[in-house]
């Protein structure tokens, strides 16, 4: 938040009217947002300290009024039992706020010594199809978080985790082999990773059929579960010994994998692309899979694990039971290569923090994860976290990969840019070319669909509506975005008219109105809402408050014309407010990785 220097006054009245209280040499009062319709800019709410004073909380918040009451910058106080509510005058007010306007962008950085060098893993697709809603909500909120604590001043290094080998990833080759007919994306125009897509929607399709003719010649298979019977299958057994031909590195079958994973990384670039999504280093699992076996056997020599009467190799996580980290025929588990992953990451960046952005139907994974790990005796163990998300649905219901119905990323995309694009038209700007026009759409839609991924909090189950995270109106993106754009447009008629101001001629003090101040004060908790969100490592904490802002903004250009104000010192003040609401604006938008376009 920014700092009020009658803050500052008010401490030093309290030590010397409270002298037995022996506060900290570093103690200071965080004033909060008054609450709408009462009288004031700020709230202190003497709950948070009383215990500090001895004395009950509606005693002191007396005690603080009056000192206020003292105060050449206070206007005015008022007392609600322990909270007491803060009218300052313009010209303070402003000197805090917006006219110090780099200070208060500024304060959004944390101290030197509270940045920390964070590791943060998402997207993490299959190379066997696009990437779909689901991962657009993994790819949202890992770019955005990954923003936002680089804007508060941390080093973040950007992971990706691609799983590109598998008896999932044989089945699309195997598909392919069948049903491709040597078909390529140049061929049919089809991007690389849709191409192979399709082809793992068809092995699905294709093996279906294989299970359902299976069942209806053997009745007494019919109760069976589908999973169960997959090698009972001629498709089945055909894709674990191509699984098998690719561990053994058969050459034909590494080639094929090779081709079609170049394919979908293709499509999967020309998708990131698209987000605004960059990489500091790609694993692949290709190359991690085999990871771990050596610091089990190790835990094992030490006593960590134990093996089981079976063979396999287990440990005891307490509560969460006991976990095999290594099969009886010694072949590891998914949490076994991820053991060797995560050590992996941080022999190569040594991060003091590691993130993971990953579906709440994983949240016993990690859980079991760290244990381990931190029974492996690694210190940086307790700094690992998993940022767990929950499902995204569309009205018409869950997505389902295998049977093709999944809400893929790129017509996503198609689809908000399309909308948008029909919105822009709409408002009838007739002086500019479609060129321009589809380019204010890529801006509105991508940001209106991540503005929409974003306004919750990730462990919320959401529902996605196209249609209403689109409209210029409510709580979305695009409204932010039209606060900015309708502050470009009074900079450019005032440029126009001539008008302009001088950041340090500005008379602030001229700002008086009710809609003017709250707009101000409110500008001083972006720092707090920056920091706060970057600590709970939640971006909606800003979308939130971006909302409050730009709501805060129009109310100012609704009740207060800028351009056609009684005088030129009235403008040029309203002006600077303006531009300033469009820097505050702009620069949340670009940490939540949203753009601004010039109109809409």
């Amino acid at each position: 938040m920014s700092e009020f220097k009658f803050i500052g006054r008010l401490i030093d009245a309290l030590r010397q009217r409270f002298a037995e209280a022996a506060l900290p040499a570093d103690w200071t009062i965080s004033p909060e947002r008054c609450p709408e319709g009462m009288n004031g800019e700020l709230t202190i709410n003497c709950f948070r300290f009383a215990k500090l004073f001895k004395q009950p909380p509606d005693r002191l918040a007396a005690a603080i009024a009056e000192c206020l009451d003292r105060d050449p910058e206070i206007l005015a106080t008022e007392q609600i039992k322990a909270f007491v509510n803060v009218v300052l005058t313009p010209a303070a007010l402003y000197r805090d706020t917006l006219a110090a306007l780099p200070e208060l962008l500024a304060a959004g950085r944390l101290p030197e010594n509270e940045c920390r060098k964070i590791l943060i893993e998402y997207s993490a697709p299959n190379t066997n199809k696009p990437q779909h809603l689901g991962h657009v909500r993994n790819n949202t909120l890992g770019m955005a978080l990954a923003s936002l604590l680089k804007r508060v001043g941390h080093e973040v290094i950007q992971i990706n985790l691609v799983n590109d080998r598998g008896i999932h990833i044989c089945k699309s080759m195997i598909a392919y082999q069948r049903f491709g007919n040597g078909a390529t994306p140049e061929s049919t125009g089809i991007k690389g990773d849709h191409l192979v897509g399709k082809f793992y929607v068809e092995y699905n399709q294709a093996l279906s059929a294989e299970l359902a003719a299976l069942k209806a010649a053997r009745p007494e298979l019919a109760e069976k579960d589908n999973e169960a019977l997959f090698l009972e299958t001629e498709l089945g057994r055909a894709t674990q010994k191509m699984l098998q031909d690719w561990e053994n590195g058969d050459p034909e079958v590494r080639a094929l994998w090779q081709k079609m994973n170049g394919w979908v990384f293709d499509g999967f670039a020309a998708t990131y692309r698209r987000m605004g999504i960059r990489f500091d280093h790609t694993y692949l699992e290709s190359q991690t899979y085999l990871l771990g076996k050596d610091i089990i056997q190790d835990g094992l020599a030490r006593g960590v694990f134990s093996r089981r009467e079976d063979g396999a190799v287990i440990v005891d996580l307490g509560k969460m039971g006991n976990k095999v980290v290594l099969r009886s025929d010694g072949t590891s588990v998914y949490i076994t290569q991820d053991i060797g992953t995560t050590l992996l990451k941080y022999n190569d960046y040594h991060p003091d923090m590691q993130i993971w952005v990953v579906g709440d139907e994983q949240i016993l994974h990690f859980q079991m994860l760290f244990a381990i790990l931190r029974k492996l005796g690694y210190e940086w163990a307790d700094n690992l976290h998993h940022l767990a998300y929950g499902m995204v649905n569309l009205p018409s219901g869950k997505m389902k990969s295998r049977e093709g119905t999944v809400v893929d990323a790129d017509d996503l995309f198609a689809e908000m840019v399309a909308l948008a694009l029909d919105n822009c038209r709409e408002r009838g700007d007739g002086e500019v070319t479609e060129s321009e026009l589809a380019g204010r759409a890529e801006i509105i839609g991508m940001g209106a669909l991540k503005f929409m991924l974003l306004k919750f909090n990730p462990k919320t189950t959401m529902m996605f509506d196209p249609q209403a995270s689109i409209k210029f109106e409510g709580d979305t993106g695009p409204y932010v975005q039209y606060a900015c754009t309708r502050i470009k447009s009074i900079a450019r008629k005032a440029r126009e008219r001539g008008l302009h101001f001088q950041p340090d001629e500005v008379d602030w003090s001229l700002l008086a109105a009710r809609e003017e101040k709250a707009f101000a004060a409110l500008a001083a908790f972006y720092p707090a809402a920056l920091q706060l969100a970057a600590e709970r490592r939640d971006c909606s904490v800003l979308v939130e408050y971006l909302l409050d802002l730009a709501k805060a903004f129009n109310r100012f250009y609704r009740e207060c014309p800028v351009l056609t104000a009684e005088n030129v010192e009235l403008q040029q003040a309203r002006l600077a407010l303006a531009a300033a609401a469009g820097d505050i604006l702009t620069d949340g938008l670009r940490t939540l990785t949203i753009g601004v376009p010039d109109a809409m």
